[in-house]
Protein backbone atom coordinates (compact mmCIF):
# COMPACT_ATOMS: atom_id res chain seq x y z
CA UNK A 1 0.00 0.00 0.00
CA UNK A 2 0.96 3.54 -1.23
CA UNK A 3 1.77 6.31 1.38
CA UNK A 4 -0.94 8.34 -0.17
CA UNK A 5 -3.26 5.46 0.46
CA UNK A 6 -2.13 4.95 3.35
CA UNK A 7 -3.01 8.62 4.63
CA UNK A 8 -6.22 8.99 3.05
CA UNK A 9 -7.42 5.36 5.00
CA UNK A 10 -6.07 6.44 8.13
CA UNK A 11 -7.51 9.94 8.13
CA UNK A 12 -9.59 8.88 11.72
CA UNK A 13 -6.37 8.84 13.94
CA UNK A 14 -5.44 12.65 11.92
CA UNK A 15 -8.74 14.14 12.71
CA UNK A 16 -7.97 12.84 16.00
CA UNK A 17 -4.64 14.34 16.56
CA UNK A 18 -5.96 17.38 14.90
CA UNK A 19 -8.77 17.75 17.27
CA UNK A 20 -6.94 16.79 20.37
CA UNK A 21 -4.09 19.20 19.07
CA UNK A 22 -7.12 21.93 18.88
CA UNK A 23 -8.60 20.96 22.21
CA UNK A 24 -5.03 22.54 23.71
CA UNK A 25 -5.69 25.52 22.08
CA UNK A 26 -9.06 25.82 23.94
CA UNK A 27 -7.53 25.23 27.15
CA UNK A 28 -5.11 28.13 26.54
CA UNK A 29 -7.89 30.19 26.15
CA UNK A 30 -9.45 29.51 29.10
CA UNK A 31 -6.92 29.62 30.89
CA UNK A 32 -6.37 33.30 29.54
CA UNK A 33 -10.09 34.39 30.11
CA UNK A 34 -9.35 33.23 33.61
CA UNK A 35 -5.86 35.08 34.17
CA UNK A 36 -7.83 38.03 32.41
CA UNK A 37 -10.98 37.66 34.77
CA UNK A 38 -8.54 37.68 37.90
CA UNK A 39 -6.79 40.64 36.79
CA UNK A 40 -10.00 42.86 36.37
CA UNK A 41 -11.67 41.52 39.35
CA UNK A 42 -8.20 42.68 41.16
CA UNK A 43 -7.69 46.05 39.24
CA UNK A 44 -5.12 44.86 37.76
CA UNK A 45 -3.32 45.27 34.38
CA UNK A 46 -2.68 41.88 32.36
CA UNK A 47 1.29 42.27 33.42
CA UNK A 48 4.49 40.47 32.29
CA UNK A 49 4.07 38.34 34.93
CA UNK A 50 0.36 36.74 34.26
CA UNK A 51 1.98 36.61 30.56
CA UNK A 52 4.04 34.09 31.64
CA UNK A 53 1.70 32.55 33.69
CA UNK A 54 -0.27 31.80 30.96
CA UNK A 55 2.59 30.69 28.68
CA UNK A 56 3.96 28.60 31.25
CA UNK A 57 0.60 26.89 32.02
CA UNK A 58 -0.37 26.30 28.49
CA UNK A 59 3.10 24.53 27.45
CA UNK A 60 2.98 22.43 30.72
CA UNK A 61 -0.94 21.36 30.19
CA UNK A 62 0.15 20.81 26.44
CA UNK A 63 3.24 18.74 27.33
CA UNK A 64 1.62 16.46 29.61
CA UNK A 65 -1.47 15.98 27.83
CA UNK A 66 0.44 15.16 24.43
CA UNK A 67 2.72 12.91 26.27
CA UNK A 68 -0.17 11.03 27.87
CA UNK A 69 -2.68 11.19 25.54
CA UNK A 70 -1.08 12.27 22.24
CA UNK A 71 1.18 9.42 22.39
CA UNK A 72 -1.16 6.88 22.88
CA UNK A 73 -3.14 7.98 19.67
CA UNK A 74 0.42 8.01 18.02
CA UNK A 75 1.30 4.56 18.89
CA UNK A 76 -2.50 3.87 17.70
CA UNK A 77 -2.49 4.70 14.38
CA UNK A 78 1.41 3.38 14.11
CA UNK A 79 -0.28 -0.29 15.09
CA UNK A 80 -2.45 0.47 12.44
CA UNK A 81 -0.28 1.70 9.43
CA UNK A 82 2.40 -1.41 10.23
CA UNK A 83 -0.81 -3.72 9.63
CA UNK A 84 -1.99 -1.75 6.28
CA UNK A 85 1.42 -1.38 4.96
CA UNK A 86 1.87 -5.70 5.49
CA UNK A 87 -1.19 -7.53 4.81
CA UNK A 88 -2.33 -4.40 2.22
CA UNK A 89 -5.52 -3.16 3.74
CA UNK A 90 -6.71 -0.76 6.60
CA UNK A 91 -8.49 -3.08 9.75
CA UNK A 92 -12.07 -2.55 10.11
CA UNK A 93 -13.08 0.18 12.85
CA UNK A 94 -8.99 1.20 12.84
CA UNK A 95 -9.18 3.27 15.78
CA UNK A 96 -10.45 -0.06 18.40
CA UNK A 97 -7.88 -1.93 16.65
CA UNK A 98 -5.12 0.50 17.62
CA UNK A 99 -5.92 0.63 21.42
CA UNK A 100 -6.05 -2.86 21.42
CA UNK A 101 -2.66 -3.45 19.75
CA UNK A 102 -1.26 -0.95 21.95
CA UNK A 103 -2.94 -2.94 25.07
CA UNK A 104 -1.77 -6.21 23.72
CA UNK A 105 1.80 -5.05 22.76
CA UNK A 106 2.75 -2.61 25.60
CA UNK A 107 0.29 -3.88 28.21
CA UNK A 108 0.74 -0.16 30.30
CA UNK A 109 1.28 3.16 29.26
CA UNK A 110 4.46 3.86 31.10
CA UNK A 111 5.95 0.86 28.97
CA UNK A 112 5.13 2.78 25.82
CA UNK A 113 6.66 5.26 26.99
CA UNK A 114 9.97 3.62 28.28
CA UNK A 115 10.63 1.77 25.02
CA UNK A 116 9.85 5.36 22.72
CA UNK A 117 12.02 7.27 24.77
CA UNK A 118 14.89 4.14 24.58
CA UNK A 119 14.46 3.75 20.93
CA UNK A 120 14.69 7.50 20.15
CA UNK A 121 17.25 8.21 21.92
CA UNK A 122 19.76 4.79 20.49
CA UNK A 123 18.06 5.88 16.72
CA UNK A 124 19.95 9.24 17.28
CA UNK A 125 22.91 7.89 19.20
CA UNK A 126 23.73 5.25 16.84
CA UNK A 127 23.31 8.08 14.07
CA UNK A 128 25.64 10.23 15.58
CA UNK A 129 27.96 7.54 15.63
CA UNK A 130 27.90 6.36 11.59
CA UNK A 131 26.59 9.45 9.94
CA UNK A 132 29.30 12.15 10.74
CA UNK A 133 29.11 13.20 7.45
CA UNK A 134 29.18 16.64 8.26
CA UNK A 135 32.80 15.88 9.80
CA UNK A 136 34.37 15.19 6.90
CA UNK A 137 32.30 18.16 4.52
CA UNK A 138 33.26 20.94 6.96
CA UNK A 139 36.65 20.55 5.75
CA UNK A 140 35.94 22.09 2.49
CA UNK A 141 35.63 26.17 2.09
CA UNK A 142 32.35 27.10 2.36
CA UNK A 143 30.81 23.44 2.91
CA UNK A 144 29.65 24.70 6.99
CA UNK A 145 26.18 26.19 5.71
CA UNK A 146 25.17 23.20 3.67
CA UNK A 147 26.24 20.62 6.30
CA UNK A 148 24.64 22.39 9.21
CA UNK A 149 21.15 22.45 7.11
CA UNK A 150 21.65 18.54 6.11
CA UNK A 151 22.35 17.81 9.82
CA UNK A 152 19.31 20.01 10.90
CA UNK A 153 16.70 17.66 7.85
CA UNK A 154 18.75 14.23 9.46
CA UNK A 155 18.06 15.12 12.92
CA UNK A 156 13.97 15.90 11.92
CA UNK A 157 13.88 12.81 10.12
CA UNK A 158 15.11 10.78 12.49
CA UNK A 159 11.85 11.54 15.00
CA UNK A 160 10.35 9.45 11.94
CA UNK A 161 12.42 6.61 11.53
CA UNK A 162 11.95 6.02 15.21
CA UNK A 163 8.20 5.11 15.22
CA UNK A 164 9.12 3.09 12.53
CA UNK A 165 11.15 0.78 14.85
CA UNK A 166 8.34 1.12 17.20
CA UNK A 167 6.30 -0.34 14.41
CA UNK A 168 8.71 -3.58 14.21
CA UNK A 169 6.92 -4.41 17.71
CA UNK A 170 3.47 -4.37 16.29
CA UNK A 171 4.60 -6.41 13.41
CA UNK A 172 6.61 -8.73 15.35
CA UNK A 173 4.14 -9.90 17.43
CA UNK A 174 5.87 -13.66 18.70
CA UNK A 175 8.08 -11.72 20.86
CA UNK A 176 8.38 -9.02 23.91
CA UNK A 177 8.22 -5.58 23.38
CA UNK A 178 11.30 -4.74 24.12
CA UNK A 179 13.08 -7.66 22.32
CA UNK A 180 10.97 -6.02 18.85
CA UNK A 181 12.48 -2.78 19.84
CA UNK A 182 15.61 -3.84 19.93
CA UNK A 183 15.58 -5.58 16.68
CA UNK A 184 13.53 -2.67 15.01
CA UNK A 185 16.36 -0.42 15.91
CA UNK A 186 19.26 -3.04 14.64
CA UNK A 187 17.14 -2.95 11.23
CA UNK A 188 17.23 0.65 11.42
CA UNK A 189 21.14 0.40 11.65
CA UNK A 190 21.57 -2.27 8.58
CA UNK A 191 19.51 -0.16 6.61
CA UNK A 192 20.66 3.37 7.85
CA UNK A 193 21.64 5.06 4.71
CA UNK A 194 18.14 3.88 2.64
CA UNK A 195 16.28 4.99 5.25
CA UNK A 196 17.62 8.02 6.35
CA UNK A 197 17.96 9.48 2.65
CA UNK A 198 14.37 8.40 1.84
CA UNK A 199 13.08 10.21 5.46
CA UNK A 200 15.39 12.99 4.79
CA UNK A 201 13.92 13.87 1.13
CA UNK A 202 10.24 13.48 2.51
CA UNK A 203 10.76 15.88 5.30
CA UNK A 204 13.00 18.28 3.33
CA UNK A 205 10.13 18.34 1.07
CA UNK A 206 7.42 18.60 2.94
CA UNK A 207 9.16 21.45 5.19
CA UNK A 208 9.42 23.43 2.56
CA UNK A 209 5.57 23.29 1.74
CA UNK A 210 5.00 23.23 5.80
CA UNK A 211 7.16 27.29 5.79
CA UNK A 212 4.46 28.40 2.80
CA UNK A 213 1.37 26.65 4.64
CA UNK A 214 2.43 28.00 8.22
CA UNK A 215 2.65 31.80 6.91
CA UNK A 216 -0.61 31.78 4.97
CA UNK A 217 -2.21 29.77 8.05
CA UNK A 218 -0.66 32.31 10.53
CA UNK A 219 -1.93 35.38 8.38
CA UNK A 220 -5.53 34.44 7.90
CA UNK A 221 -5.52 33.14 11.73
CA UNK A 222 -3.89 36.14 12.84
CA UNK A 223 -6.76 38.49 10.86
CA UNK A 224 -9.41 36.86 12.17
CA UNK A 225 -8.24 37.29 15.80
CA UNK A 226 -6.87 40.84 15.41
CA UNK A 227 -11.13 41.59 13.92
CA UNK A 228 -12.02 40.36 17.11
CA UNK A 229 -10.02 42.99 18.49
CA UNK A 230 -7.16 40.59 20.50
CA UNK A 231 -4.46 41.97 20.84
CA UNK A 232 -1.32 41.37 18.32
CA UNK A 233 0.54 39.04 20.51
CA UNK A 234 -2.24 37.39 21.49
CA UNK A 235 -3.37 36.88 18.49
CA UNK A 236 0.45 35.57 17.07
CA UNK A 237 0.43 33.04 19.38
CA UNK A 238 -2.82 31.40 19.37
CA UNK A 239 -1.96 31.15 15.83
CA UNK A 240 1.20 29.46 16.28
CA UNK A 241 -0.64 27.10 18.81
CA UNK A 242 -3.49 26.48 16.27
CA UNK A 243 -0.54 25.83 12.96
CA UNK A 244 1.20 23.41 15.22
CA UNK A 245 -1.91 21.21 16.00
CA UNK A 246 -2.68 20.94 11.53
CA UNK A 247 0.82 20.50 10.99
CA UNK A 248 1.11 17.41 13.47
CA UNK A 249 -2.09 15.78 12.80
CA UNK A 250 -1.65 16.16 8.78
CA UNK A 251 2.08 17.34 7.47
CA UNK A 252 3.32 15.02 10.00
CA UNK A 253 0.82 12.19 9.31
CA UNK A 254 1.73 12.34 5.90
CA UNK A 255 5.86 11.72 6.61
CA UNK A 256 5.24 9.18 8.77
CA UNK A 257 3.37 6.97 6.31
CA UNK A 258 5.96 7.64 3.61
CA UNK A 259 9.01 6.57 6.20
CA UNK A 260 6.91 3.86 7.15
CA UNK A 261 6.31 2.30 3.58
CA UNK A 262 10.09 2.47 2.99
CA UNK A 263 10.85 1.03 6.84
CA UNK A 264 8.37 -2.13 6.50
CA UNK A 265 9.80 -2.59 2.62
CA UNK A 266 12.91 -3.60 3.95
CA UNK A 267 12.17 -4.85 7.32
CA UNK A 268 10.70 -8.04 7.16
CA UNK A 269 13.56 -8.66 4.72
CA UNK A 270 16.36 -8.09 6.69
CA UNK A 271 18.79 -10.54 8.22
CA UNK A 272 19.65 -9.34 11.37
CA UNK A 273 23.59 -9.20 11.84
CA UNK A 274 23.70 -11.28 15.19
CA UNK A 275 26.92 -9.17 15.96
CA UNK A 276 25.91 -6.36 14.94
CA UNK A 277 24.18 -5.96 18.64
CA UNK A 278 27.24 -5.85 20.69
CA UNK A 279 28.97 -3.19 18.39
CA UNK A 280 25.38 -0.95 18.34
CA UNK A 281 25.44 -1.37 22.67
CA UNK A 282 28.98 0.16 22.52
CA UNK A 283 28.72 3.02 21.01
CA UNK A 284 24.73 3.72 22.25
CA UNK A 285 23.91 3.70 26.04
CA UNK A 286 20.54 3.93 25.36
CA UNK A 287 20.69 1.25 22.71
CA UNK A 288 22.57 -1.28 25.42
CA UNK A 289 19.51 -0.12 28.02
CA UNK A 290 17.10 -1.42 25.71
CA UNK A 291 18.82 -4.37 25.47
CA UNK A 292 18.70 -5.49 29.11
CA UNK A 293 15.27 -4.71 29.09
CA UNK A 294 14.79 -6.93 26.63
CA UNK A 295 16.98 -9.65 28.31
CA UNK A 296 14.70 -8.71 31.65
CA UNK A 297 11.57 -9.38 29.61
CA UNK A 298 12.82 -12.75 28.07
CA UNK A 299 13.84 -13.78 31.58
CA UNK A 300 10.25 -13.05 33.41
CA UNK A 301 8.62 -15.03 30.65
CA UNK A 302 10.77 -18.01 31.04
CA UNK A 303 10.09 -18.05 34.74
CA UNK A 304 6.16 -17.39 34.04
CA UNK A 305 5.94 -20.12 31.69
CA UNK A 306 7.77 -22.67 34.18
CA UNK A 307 10.52 -23.78 31.79
CA UNK A 308 13.14 -24.50 34.32
CA UNK A 309 16.18 -25.36 31.97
Amino acid sequence: MKARQLFKQTMPFIWAKLIFGLATVIISIIIFGILFGVSLLFDMTFSIFLLLIWIGSTMTIRYLLMHYVGYLIKAGHIAVLTKAVITGHVPDNQIAYGKNMVIKRFGATNVFFLIDKLVSGAVRQIQNSIGKLGGVLNMIPGMNGITSLMQLFVKISLGYIDECCLGYVFYKKDQGAFKSAVDGVVIYAQNWKYLLANAAKTTLMVTLLTIAFTIILLLIIGSILRLLSLPGWLALFISVLIAISVKTAFIDSFILCRTMVAYMKVAPNTIIKVDLYKKLMRISGKFKELCKKGQREHSDDVNRSGYKG
